[in-house]
C-alpha cells in the first residue's frame, strides 16, 4: 500500500532517519509544527507503516564482527519457509534479499572470524549452492536519510 506524503510527512521523515532519538517538540521546531500537531503526523506514520521502527546503528567491528560478507543463495526448492526459519534465527544475517537472475538471496552476513562465517555459510548451503563475497570496505554504508522521490 502506498501512503500519500505531503512535503511535511516527508520533512519529518528526513528528520527521524537523521535522529530517530530526537524529542518531538525538537522535532516540530524543525518542520515548523506544533508539538502536537507533530505527535499526530508521527502517529500517522507509524500506523500507515510508512515508519516502520527506531533503531540504533551499531559499528560492527567494535561490537566483535570484524567480516562482513555478501553471500548469495541458488535456491532450488519452493519450500521458503525452512531457510526463513533459520534467517529468523541467525542474528549474524542482517539482511536478506530475494531477487531475480540465478541467485534468488542476497544476504549481508555479519561474523566474528572466518571460521564463524565458515559455519554460516555452511548452514545457508544445506538449502542450495552458495557464493561467498568478503567485503573489503563500505564506500557507501546505510544511506539515510531517504529523501522524496525526484528530490535532489
Amino acid at each position: 500500500m502506498t501512503v500519500d506524503l505531503d512535503a511535511t510527512d516527508w520533512a519529518i521523515l528526513v528528520e527521524l532517519q537523521a535522529g530517530g532519538r530526537m524529542p518531538l517538540t525538537e522535532l516540530g521546531k524543525r518542520v515548523n509544527l506544533s508539538a502536537s500537531a507533530t505527535t499526530e503526523r508521527v502517529r500517522r506514520l507509524e500506523n500507515t507503516g510508512v515508519i516502520t521502527g527506531y533503531r540504533a546503528e551499531v559499528d560492527l567491528a567494535a561490537a566483535g564482527f570484524t567480516v562482513l560478507a555478501v553471500v548469495r543463495l541458488k535456491y532450488p526448492g519452493n519450500q521458503h519457509e525452512p531457510l526463513h526459519k533459520l534467517l529468523r534465527e541467525r542474528t549474524e544475517i542482517l539482511e536478506c534479499l530475494r531477487t531475480t537472475g540465478d541467485d534468488c538471496y542476497s544476504l549481508k552476513v555479519a561474523a566474528a572470524s572466518m571460521p564463524h562465517l565458515e559455519r554460516i555459510v555452511d548452514e545457508l548451503a544445506q538449502f542450495g549452492s552458495t557464493t561467498t563475497n568478503v567485503v573489503y570496505s563500505q564506500p557507501l554504508p546505510y544511506r539515510g536519510p531517504l529523501a522524496p522521490p525526484g528530490a535532489p
